[in-house]
């Protein structure tokens, strides 16, 4: 299982939010690039990268905090916020980003997203579902859709698609512990999927859980910035994994 640390971006800076709420923000770094190589430094492989200011503006904002982790880690980052382009995604795997999260997009256009995953590779693209009650949140979980997870997920299978974050919006930031019975429902019935769980990781006991369970990968954020895990405790977890 993959341990991937979070970094979200307001304002170029490493902020968290609670339920998605922008008005819920906490800055916990004035510099993103630091952040990222600390998570290095410990040991960490990998790093989720959020363009908040994106999200919510449909375009990729936050070009140069991913310029300047790229230039100081050699961390394996995938990055979601606001692409809607395919000028955008070559530009971030230009920028030295391994894998891209397609969330509102996926929803809105899914011809186009189907198109990336043939021109790109499956290995490349991560379908972003966001999730509130099993319906699909879009546009920095600011506006629902009318797809339910499953749904969204089945109209991606046939077209390749392998590796899925799911995000449950409900525990996102509440340090409360992830949904463990969403997560088991989708694996049982999407078994072909690398699943990557996200929200409300609390402890490491929450990690050990999600491995048990068979995710792929588990995306931990605001447990890390307030001091509940440790990243010694995460690279020691990864090199058992």
């Amino acid at each position: 299982m993959r341990i991937i640390p979070a970094i979200d971006i307001i304002d170029g800076k490493c902020v968290r939010l609670t339920q998605g709420d922008y008005g819920r923000k906490t800055i916990y770094n004035e510099n993103p690039a630091e952040v990222a190589k600390s998570f290095e430094d410990a040991g960490i492989k990998y790093l989720h990268l959020v363009d908040l200011d994106g999200a919510k503006a449909g375009k990729v904002i936050n070009w140069k905090v991913v310029e300047s982790i790229t230039a100081a880690t050699k961390l394996e980052v995938d990055f979601g916020g606001g692409i809607k382009t395919e000028e955008e995604i070559q530009g971030l795997f230009d920028r030295g980003i391994q894998q891209v999260n397609l969330g509102s997009i996926a929803v809105k256009e899914p011809q186009k997203v189907k198109s990336w995953i043939q021109k790109f590779g499956k290995k490349k693209i991560i379908l972003s579902a966001d999730v509130k009650n099993e319906m699909i949140s879009i546009s920095g979980w600011q506006e629902d859709s009318a797809l339910t997870i499953n749904a969204f997920l089945k109209g991606y299978l046939a077209h390749g698609i392998e590796f899925v974050t799911c995000t449950d919006i409900a525990t996102d930031g509440m340090l409360s512990g992830p949904n463990i019975e969403l997560y088991k429902t989708l694996l049982l019935t999407f078994p072909q999927l690398q699943l990557i769980a996200s929200g409300g990781v609390s402890n490491m006991d929450d990690i050990r859980e999600l491995r048990r369970i068979g995710v792929d990968g588990v995306i931990v954020g605001k447990a890390i910035y307030e001091g509940k895990i440790q990243l010694e405790e995460l690279s020691q977890l990864q090199l058992q994994a």
